[in-house]
């Protein structure tokens, strides 16, 4: 029975045909299995000499099964691979890919242009001290801008003052309403000349269509001998026309007033109007938009961070990274910035493999 039963193992063709040998021998209704059920049946005596036959014959057929099996498999692998192909010139399927903010695009694509420039980039806390923030800043202390409608205060800062133990140069009391007090903590821990941007977020007390509480800025800072205000123009020309890419880019500077800066310019950008939409540039511009404030940093500043203004001067500007951002990219609403909307994101993201260069195009 066991030769018969290998024998016929080992000429099955294909699985189909093992499992039908299979069946045959160890199915519920095979030979062995029938073999099996008669032992309960015998002596002990005859099972002691019966049994090991059985159980013997059962395993060299479960193994002769196995083997086959592996056999079968594998050769049937073997004609499949030798069979089948794939052409690597197919283009490969598109998996889901997240896309990178324009904010964060925008941010690196200046400190692309700046790095160009020879400018670093400078980071500080997000939560500040009044000093830092307002009074090194020649912002005093009627300024609107310390108004508690202006500007988050946090309960700390609060209680110290009102406790009066508050130190407005050490009790962080307040969060950032600019990126200045990176300027002030940089002029105190680095020695001149000194060309930074700061970019990150700030806080104030405001929403609307333009406005968040909370939005993205980048200010710039260079102090040195001899600084004018024409190397403010100079440089605020170049930035503008390698960010929107164009050479047809003009400028108006308008005189106006910040407590940190003497004297102080508005910087205002030309734009024409393209199908009722204004686009920046045009020789010819068809109207003017404000896109950043700056001027010659205050003697006042300078001191307060222990440089003599009459050796060092420097300019300094800012403006709003979500507003850049916007001008460039064509949305006319702030709000979906920090709505999270995957399609939103879709349509205004960019591809991680974009990064910006100043040889490929910044907005690439």
């Amino acid at each position: 029975m066991r030769e018969h039963m290998l024998t016929a193992i080992a000429a099955a063709s294909g699985l189909d045909a093992l499992e039908a040998c299979r069946v045959e021998a160890l199915g519920k209704q095979g030979t062995i299995t029938a073999l099996l059920k008669t032992l309960g049946k015998m002596t002990p005596d005859e099972r002691l000499v019966q049994g090991p036959l059985i159980q013997g014959l059962r395993e060299a057929v479960a193994n002769g099964i196995a083997e086959r099996k592996a056999t079968l498999e594998r050769a049937a692998l073997d004609a499949r691979l030798a069979s089948e192909t794939l052409d690597m010139t197919l283009p490969a399927d598109t998996t889901p890919a997240g896309t990178i903010h324009p904010v964060s695009q925008v941010m690196d694509e200046l400190a692309e242009i700046f790095a160009d420039l020879g400018f670093a980039v400078a980071t500080g806390p997000e939560i500040e001290t009044d000093w830092h923030n307002f009074s090194a800043l020649n912002i005093p202390e009627t300024h609107p801008a310390r108004a508690m409608h202006d500007t988050f205060y946090l309960q700390q800062g609060i209680d110290a003052k009102a406790a009066g133990t508050a130190d407005e140069k050490t009790t962080f009391s307040l969060l950032r309403t600019h990126t200045s007090p990176v300027q002030i903590r940089t002029m105190l821990s680095q020695k001149p000349p000194i060309r930074i941007i700061a970019p990150g977020r700030t806080y104030r007390s405001d929403s609307d269509a333009t406005h968040t509480p909370m939005f993205h800025q980048v200010e710039g800072l260079v102090i040195d001998k001899g600084i004018t205000l024409g190397h403010l123009k100079w440089t605020l020309e170049t930035f503008v026309k390698a960010f929107f890419e164009r050479d047809d880019i003009v400028l108006r500077m308008r005189p106006s007033y910040f407590p940190f800066t003497e004297p102080s310019v508005e910087i205002d950008v030309g734009y024409t109007l393209v199908k009722g939409k204004r686009v920046v540039g045009g020789a010819e511009p068809d109207g003017w938009l404000e896109i950043l404030g700056s001027g010659m940093v205050h003697r006042k500043v300078i001191e307060a961070c222990g440089l003599d203004p009459d050796e060092w001067q420097g300019f300094a500007f800012g403006c709003g990274i979500d507003r850049l951002a916007m001008l460039k990219y064509g949305m006319d609403d702030l709000r979906p910035f920090f709505d999270g909307d995957i399609r939103w994101l879709k349509h205004y993201g960019f591809s991680s493999l974009d990064v910006p260069t100043l040889s490929a195009g910044v907005g690439a």
